[in-house]
């Protein structure tokens, strides 16, 4: 029988796969994806995660596609106002990285079960069966939910995700390509009228996230994100006629989505990352939290494994959701006041997203 089984293989997923894997249980990864996707996704990956990522190896493969040192560019009203060097964080795209942790579960004889949509959950004294959408039956004796926001394992064990959504979105997101515009900063142009546009390059490709406030319709509803949308942002805010984007590769809007599990833990079952926390995305901690949830799910799975029936074992479950569940409720609080420092200071020329971090 299956060790432990995992629902998603974004980096929280990847990353308890290969603390377990490397630990010698044996793990299943799957996901509803019927393939890798190619989005820039949690794009800051912190110091303290990079040392978390299973080894130097990993971490030297990353650092060595990664950008270090990027320096915040920033414009108000079209005017380049201030340079603003940090390196403290590795800026590259989600999908890179999930590359990487990928290529290193597969080094340790794991590869990831694509177009595997769990659609059941049952549970007994030795394990955990997991229903697919396609009839199979995979049993596992502990389950890791770590399938995102709108996570279906949580859904599944009826575990309540409570808190607070903003009905419209507030930001427009996306990979374009930008010809002309220089891949050593990133660009971040705010308006004295509120609105902004961001443009983050992307090592290794010709892409840069793009990150900006949606455009309105006449009713001043949020239109939807698209590549003539985001040419007329960058028009209105940048105010660079030579530059056209080009190359979409990913498209999508977002909202501030405040929650949190009640509980982190159902039996066996497990939630990490984004199925167990959801935040405002300033200071860039949501990809990092979920790492982070990884590495103490996969040792403390990898203690109970090991550990006699009894109180031992017992108590090593425990210990993920009293470790892990403050520190959800304070990174709750923590971005939420990033997010209103982030808001209020990008209305004063030369002000960027550094407000949100440190």
């Amino acid at each position: 029988m299956t060790d432990v089984l995992i629902a998603g293989a974004g980096p929280t997923g990847l990353t308890l796969a290969c603390e377990l894997a490397r630990r010698g249980a044996r793990v299943r990864i799957l996901d509803r994806r019927t393939a890798p996707h190619r989005e820039s996704r949690g794009k800051t990956l912190h110091p303290d995660s990079l040392e978390l990522l299973e080894g130097p190896d990993v971490s030297r493969r990353l650092a060595g596609i990664g950008s270090h040192g990027l320096v915040f560019r920033k414009y108000f009203d079209g005017v380049h106002v201030r340079d603003t060097p940090y390196d403290g964080a590795l800026f590259m795209g989600q999908w890179q990285i999930e590359d990487v942790l990928r290529e290193r579960l597969t080094e340790l004889g794991v590869v990831v079960e694509y177009g595997s949509r769990l659609t059941g959950i049952r549970q007994d004294g030795a394990g955990v069966d997991v229903e697919l959408a396609d009839g199979r039956a995979v049993r596992g004796r502990y389950l890791a939910g770590c399938d995102g926001g709108r996570s279906t394992t949580r859904r599944l064990l009826g575990i309540p995700f409570e808190g607070s959504t903003e009905r419209a979105p507030t930001m427009v997101l996306g990979d374009v390509a930008a010809p002309g515009l220089s891949r050593e900063h990133w660009h971040q142009w705010f308006s004295s009228d509120g609105g902004a546009v961001l443009l983050c390059p992307i090592p290794g490709t010709r892409s840069f996230r793009l990150q900006a406030s949606p455009e309105r319709d006449e009713r001043g509803d949020p239109m939807p994100p698209s590549l003539e949308g985001f040419q007329r942002l960058f028009e209105r805010h940048a105010r660079m006629p030579g530059i056209r984007l080009a190359e979409p590769t990913w498209l999508t809007s977002w909202g501030v989505n405040v929650r949190m599990a009640v509980r982190m833990r159902e039996g066996r079952a497990f939630l990490a990352g984004d199925s167990a926390h959801t935040h405002p995305i300033a200071g860039g901690r949501g990809m990092n939290a979920g790492i982070h949830d990884a590495a103490a799910l996969g040792r403390i799975l990898a203690a109970a494994l090991t550990a006699p029936v009894g109180p031992a074992r017992a108590d090593a479950l425990d210990a993920y959701e009293a470790e892990r569940l403050p520190f959800a409720a304070d990174l709750l609080a923590d971005t939420t006041r990033r997010h209103e420092r982030v808001l209020a200071a990008v209305r004063e020329p030369g002000i960027g997203t550094e407000a949100g971090l440190g």
